[in-house]
């Protein structure tokens, strides 16, 4: 089996990123990752577990998690999703992605036990993110990993990921995403999330809207599980920021950390503590806490692509982010103008993401990116002109961002924004790369 080959076997499947509320609550069933894993050898089984769920903020703290781990000197696996340019970043070890041939030997494993599987049928066919997951366990078994940080893919009590019995769960902040899916209030969708908390298990929250709040606590209570809460147990505050970065204070359980994270935004300081203290709960020291966080790398949120005109990246895919956003290019950018360069998936809040920047922009051009889930161009044309701002329509997204280009003089600041499969075209443009497909 080729690399082309094992992409197509796993891009085969049914792709929930794809179209994420099709027949969830009969289609996601944890027995069949379950039963696939048994056929594998569990290797699920051959490391310790970081498990990472929550509404915005679980990739990066999962990151900054990883690198605290890899700093004091433990082989650490990753596994996030979705990714930008190759569907090999969501696999990586040490900060490096999965070789082609090491993914395509591992699908050729695989193959006929998820064929054994499909074919069994007890409890339905496998899903791309499935064999995804299962995938990343066997490479980190392989790798002999020492931890495997572990993103959740969609919510958290059904997600591929909810296999194993982790060191410590984090629960980054929960807002309203995926409510086709997940629920349509706060408590339900953090229902969902909290559904990673195990019998026994050491949980870190970041700070969380009340009644997300109240539903991780009274999880933690029934498991019996122990909650570190970041904005009570752990405290954080703002020391300084440029450009490049920012640094911050820390007051954990076990000590003061000064930390320096190469991420722009409040959101991701929040984060930092929230990686912090999982790691304090790992026993790692503070030198390594500080060292790992200082070179995480996490692309595609609030990067800059370029200085003159600035151009800035960010997946800002809700109401809630889009605000984050707007708070962060207004804090931490000095600008004459914005143009805005948009384009959404449409499960998403369209109309709250606009609502939220447009009063920032100067000039918008909205655009769709190649996913079959992107918006397209002219409800996008319509809620901007709902709010008397007249958009411009650009069809692809390199071609949005030569106008954006076109129009930006030294001064000002291209923002492009609204999923991250945008924000992944936008890169592959600027950086001259060539995507593996739109999912590869």
């Amino acid at each position: 089996m080729n690399y082309a080959a094992a992409l197509d076997f796993l891009l085969s499947r049914t792709d929930y990123e794809r179209w994420p509320g099709f027949n969830y609550a009969s289609r996601f069933d944890l027995r069949r990752m379950d039963d696939l894993l048994q056929r594998l050898g569990n290797p699920h089984l051959s490391a310790k577990s970081v498990h990472v769920a929550g509404s915005k903020g679980k990739g990066s703290t999962s990151a900054m998690i990883a690198a605290g781990l890899h700093a004091a000197g433990y082989k650490t696996g990753l596994y996030t999703s979705p990714h930008l340019v190759t569907l090999r970043e969501r696999i990586q070890v040490d900060g490096k992605p999965i070789l082609k041939r090491e993914l395509e030997l591992i699908v050729a494993r695989m193959r006929p036990h998820v064929e054994a599987v499909d074919r069994d049928k007890t409890y339905g066919e496998l899903s791309t993110f499935e064999l995804l997951t299962a995938a990343a366990f066997m490479h980190f078994q392989q790798k002999v990993v020492d931890f495997q940080v572990l993103e959740t893919g969609l919510g958290g009590r059904l997600d591929a990921t909810n296999v194993v019995t982790p060191e410590v769960c984090v629960i980054t902040s929960i807002s309203l995403d995926h409510t086709e899916v997940l629920g349509d209030t706060l408590d339900k969708i953090a229902a969902e999330k909290a559904g990673i908390i195990k019998r026994g298990c050491t949980v870190v929250s970041s700070a969380q809207a009340k009644k997300a709040a109240a539903v991780i606590r009274e999880t933690c209570w029934r498991k019996e599980a122990r909650l570190i809460s970041v904005g009570s147990d752990i405290t954080w505050r703002k020391l300084n920021s440029n450009l490049s970065g920012q640094s911050m204070e820390v007051q954990g359980l076990k000590g003061s950390y000064r930390i320096t994270i190469p991420l722009l935004g409040t959101h991701q300081l929040e984060n930092a503590a929230a990686a912090a203290a999982a790691l304090e709960v790992l026993g790692v020291s503070q030198k390594s806490i500080e060292a790992g966080l200082a070179k995480v790398y996490w692309p595609g949120r609030l990067q800059i692509l370029r200085r003159r005109p600035l151009l800035v990246v960010d997946g800002a895919h809700n109401r809630d982010s889009a605000s984050k956003l707007k708070e962060a290019l207004e804090q931490y950018f000095h600008f004459d103008h914005l143009i805005l360069i948009i384009g959404t998936s449409a499960d998403k809040d369209v109309a709250g993401i606009i609502e939220e920047l447009a009063p920032l922009a100067h000039g918008v051009i909205v655009t769709r990116s190649r996913h079959p889930r992107a918006t397209k161009t002219e409800v996008l044309f319509g809620e901007f002109a709902r709010l008397g701002i007249k958009a411009e329509v650009v069809a692809d997204v390199a071609g949005a961002v030569v106008e954006a280009l076109r129009r930006a003089d030294g001064k000002d600041l291209i923002c492009a924004t609204g999923s991250l499969f945008l924000v992944a075209e936008v890169i592959e443009y600027v950086k001259g790369l060539h995507p593996e497909s739109y999912a590869g």
